[in-house]
């Protein structure tokens, strides 16, 4: 990442469109900033575009154009990222604290080439610590950068929790207080199940298997890159002074057979059968079009009957599922015993934790409760750490409250041991 210094106490603070959505809530959030100033560390403060500005940022887009150019979308999107930073730079600037708006490239994020979807290639910090030399506090518009030919990219939606954890890297910050509208990391999305109970502590692979697979509280790839940097996360809620939920390195916790447990419903499967002659080499072609298409798969599983027909599912993001439509259909015009089925109404539940793999009859556990419960199961994937089942939509409520139950997820504590 960028240059570090280790002569400063500098705390990163995000905040996410629900915390920030208008006046009253940027002045509140202004009013956190300051207090961690007050305490003599420096605070960098990135933030998200005010409430659902970028939802209809995107619904303009689409009004202009069936299919929007995607330099243009970014140089759109961005914008609402830009308005927050701006209005929280004023605020603070207005309570006596010097503050001052920045846009990605002003912040000297560099990305790569890929509109939309772009990946962080180096940090330069150098206006980022002026801005600190001169007391002023820096407000980051995130989720963006600027590509090789100085041209706006976004890194993809959530994105500003990776602009947050990327700069608290290459700042070499003392943690990365993510603010949201929840009391932090629980062990099942409470509107889902009113029993969950919330988390002190969660190690980095855990939070990123839960991230994969179903909860929003963090974007994915900002969880790996603490985890790969060693950042340490404080998930807290904005609107209180309730303690939040700290996600460090696993070896600083007490192992724990089952952390949470999070859920997928935007999700389809897709059934490709090939009847024809041939072997697995029909379905590499499957893959290798959906690759090329920048289409994502998830549990893919290959069976054969003994009449030859040869069948492999896979899931897809629901709103992947017309482009996928419109490969294999591309594929049927000369793969012609090629057919597939596609199922909306699937979900994916995901089994969390760091004793999984240590501790015998974990998997029993979890296949019998689901069992005796009468929910059936379509697919399995297990690791070392997580346990996913591919199962009916309409059974999530009774799986992940049966679940819970089982594991004694409402009871949970955990201790830090470093």
């Amino acid at each position: 990442m960028g240059g570090r210094r280790s002569d400063r106490q500098i705390v990163i603070q995000k905040y996410g469109g629900k915390s920030i959505s208008n006046l009253e809530q940027i002045r509140s959030a202004a009013q956190r900033i300051v207090a961690v100033k007050e305490k003599g560390e420096d605070v960098v403060v990135v933030v998200s575009a005010m409430g659902k500005t970028t939802d209809e940022l995107l619904e303009l887009a689409y009004q202009a154009h069936p299919d929007p150019p995607a330099r243009e979308l970014d140089a759109l999107v961005s914008v609402g990222e830009q308005i927050s930073s701006s209005l929280l730079a004023m605020i603070l600037s207005d309570m006596g604290y010097p503050s001052v708006s920045l846009l990605g490239y002003q912040a000297g994020i560099l990305t790569d080439e890929n509109y939309t979807n772009a990946r962080i290639k180096a940090i330069d910090t150098g206006q980022i610590y002026q801005h600190l030399d001169e007391g002023k506090i820096p407000v980051v518009a995130g989720f963006q950068g600027f590509n090789s030919k100085g041209e706006i990219t976004t890194m993809g939606r959530g994105a500003s929790d990776l602009t947050a954890v990327a700069l608290a890297a290459a700042l070499d910050a003392q943690r990365c207080e993510i603010y949201t509208d929840v009391d932090g990391v629980f062990t099942c999305d409470p509107a889902l199940l009113s029993e969950s109970t919330k988390l002190d502590y969660i190690s980095y692979p855990e939070m990123l298997e839960l991230s994969a697979n179903g909860a929003h509280l963090m974007q994915t790839r900002a969880v790996e890159m603490a985890r790969k940097y060693r950042v340490p996360i404080y998930v807290a809620n904005s609107f209180s002074q309730t303690p939040g939920t700290w996600i460090v390195s696993e070896n600083m916790l007490e192992e724990i057979v089952v952390t949470g447990i999070s859920v997928d419903s935007e999700v389809a499967e897709i059934i490709a059968r090939y009847s024809g002659t041939g072997n697995s080499e029909h379905f590499l072609a499957i893959f290798q079009e959906l690759a090329t298409a920048n289409i994502n798969l998830n549990i893919v599983v290959q069976s054969s009957a003994p009449n030859g027909i040869r069948e492999v599912s896979f899931l897809v993001k629901e709103d992947d599922l017309e482009r996928v439509g419109q490969q294999l259909r591309k594929l049927q015009s000369h793969m012609r015993d090629l057919n597939y089925t596609t199922d909306i109404e699937v979900a994916k539940v995901a089994m969390v934790g760091s004793g999984i793999a240590s501790t015998p009859g974990t998997a029993l556990r979890m296949f019998k409760t689901l069992a005796n419960n009468k929910i059936p199961i379509k697919g399995i994937v297990t690791s070392e750490i997580k346990m996913i089942c591919i199962i009916p939509q309409r059974c999530i409520k009774t799986a992940v409250s049966s679940l819970h139950q089982e594991f004694e997820l409402g009871k949970l504590k955990r201790k830090k041991i470093a």
